[in-house]
């Protein structure tokens, strides 16, 4: 039996209708702070929408600095999330809580009917990452999490968004839905793959959502799909010097299985990624480990590769268990795709934010980011021309794909998605770093997250009143969907894992 047969598969075959509508009028309006870019054409639910994210900035700070105290690693994200569910409630949304059997993912939906357009939330921190907002490397509490991919930013900047489109739909009288998805445990790519096999996005007609970054613009870049899995050898065990002979060791059979791995590695294709860690070898030195347990994240630029390279880590895992005499068990513990990125939803993107305009930095601001980069100048001799970006940078359908993985990916094979990034980190910062975690929590990061809010609800107001653009973003989906069959190691009707450890 083949590891597919235990998993999850859907084949796409959609047909394409079209609709089309005519666009409101336009207006001329003023611009919402003295230091803007000269009056935009806006539409009125635009305008209106743009003015309600300036009207609850504190807002966007407070929910960003609270979620970055609270700093709460995947599925444990609790005053997190209910921080964030209490603000859509007072707004007037109705909230469905313990989305797929996940304590901290929720649904909020506001309005009725088509169409139905979603905003993505994360509020997930990694461990070991705690940080004051500094210069230096100084944790807020040894040991403790932080937000070093500028999760708390993301969340509060997603939730406001949606508020703020909520008005604009209530206000003009606008048809359709508006939903903000509480997604948690990104960090560990679980969340939003679960809630996909939930079908909690089957009958959304555009997804957009948001990251903090070192740059703004449109992602309209691919990622890498990835594969999380644990690896559980059993043996026996015995005296380690009185009976050796009596025993066998599952950390031999880990430590082969590493081995195999490593050597693996080297006919992989070149931007493959294979990882691991051990999470149980045993309780002391002189006891053969009876169980031993290893965590391994199997990436590659799409879901085809990735199966094809986990299968062979399931063959070294089973040639490890013979060579040591131990048995081996496997858990999936989530399985996420590769982004399909969407043209016509990354020109409207960059459209609004280039409408918008980048927020500028302060020259506290900018020394302050000078001083984060510093330490890497010193560690690894990065030269940097600039510390912050405060640039709208167009997007171009050829850009290479993300190294990193994102759980994103699962529901834009299921519906049009559509993302941007904002200024949040300094310029050349490596990705989870100290350096994120101070940022996000500085006025940078909030300058950043307050210009996402406003990006992410124009484009949605413009969805909601073209329906051009809805089927346009449709009909380039379905032609990326062509052919492509989706495929889940995650056993139907398993739940998501309890704790990530």
């Amino acid at each position: 039996m083949t590891a597919h047969s235990t998993g999850t598969r859907f084949v796409f075959g959609f047909a394409l209708t079209v609709a089309a509508s005519f666009a409101a009028p336009l207006v001329r309006s003023e611009p919402l702070f003295a230091d803007d870019p000269p009056p935009v054409d806006w539409r009125p639910s635009q305008r209106t929408a743009l003015d309600a994210v300036a009207m609850r900035e504190e807002q966007v700070k407070r929910l960003n600095r609270s979620i970055w105290e609270y700093a709460e690693v995947g599925l444990r994200e609790t005053r997190s999330s209910t921080l964030l569910i209490d603000a859509l409630r007072e707004a007037g949304f109705e909230v469905r809580d313990r989305i797929a059997g996940m304590p901290t993912a929720f649904v909020a939906s506001y309005g009725q009917g088509k169409p139905v357009i979603g905003i993505l939330a994360e509020y997930d921190a990694l461990p070991g990452m705690s940080q004051r907002v500094g210069p230096a490397r100084e944790p807020q509490s040894e040991g403790a999490a932080g937000h070093a991919c500028g999760h708390s930013g993301l969340g509060a900047a997603a939730v406001v968004a949606a508020i703020a489109v909520r008005e604009s739909l209530a206000k003009h009288g606008i048809p359709g839905t508006i939903r903000l998805y509480g997604t948690p445990a990104e960090e560990t790519v679980i969340g939003k793959v679960y809630m996909t096999l939930d079908g909690q996005f089957d009958d959304l007609d555009i997804c957009l959502h948001w990251h903090p970054s070192d740059k703004n613009g449109a992602w309209a870049s691919s990622s890498k799909a990835l594969v999380s899995a644990k690896f559980t050898f059993s043996g026996t065990p015995a005296h380690a010097s009185v009976s050796p002979e009596s025993g066998r060791s599952a950390l031999d059979a880990v430590e082969l299985m590493n081995a195999g791995a490593n050597f693996m590695r080297e006919h992989l294709p070149e931007d493959a990624r294979v990882h691991y860690v051990i999470t149980d070898g045993g309780g002391q030195p002189n006891v053969v480990p009876p169980t031993a347990t290893v965590w391994y994240f199997v990436r590659a630029d799409t879901h085809d590769q990735v199966e094809r390279m986990f299968e062979w880590l399931h063959d070294i895992a089973r040639g490890a268990a013979i060579m040591t005499r131990t048995k081996v068990a496997s858990r999936i513990d989530t399985d996420c795709h590769e982004v399909i990125p969407n043209d016509v939803l990354s020109n409207l993107l960059t459209n609004q934010l280039e409408r918008i305009g980048a927020p500028e930095f302060t020259d506290e601001e900018r020394l302050f980011a000078r001083r984060l980069q510093e330490p890497l100048r010193a560690e690894f001799g990065t030269r940097f021309d600039e510390p912050l970006d405060s640039r709208v940078h167009r997007w171009t359908s050829t850009s290479e794909p993300n190294r990193g993985s994102t759980d994103v990916g699962d529901i834009s094979w299921r519906v049009p998605t559509g993302g941007l990034r904002t200024t949040c980190f300094v310029l050349g910062a490596p990705g989870h770093s100290w350096q994120n975690v101070a940022s996000i929590g500085s006025t940078i990061g909030e300058k950043g997250s307050l210009f996402a809010a406003k990006g992410l609800s124009a484009a949605a107001m413009e969805l909601f009143e073209d329906s051009r653009l809805v089927a346009a973003a449709r009909e380039d989906w379905t032609a990326r969907m062509k052919d492509r069959s989706y495929f889940s190691f995650i056993p139907e009707g398993q739940r998501a894992p309890d704790a990530i450890r």
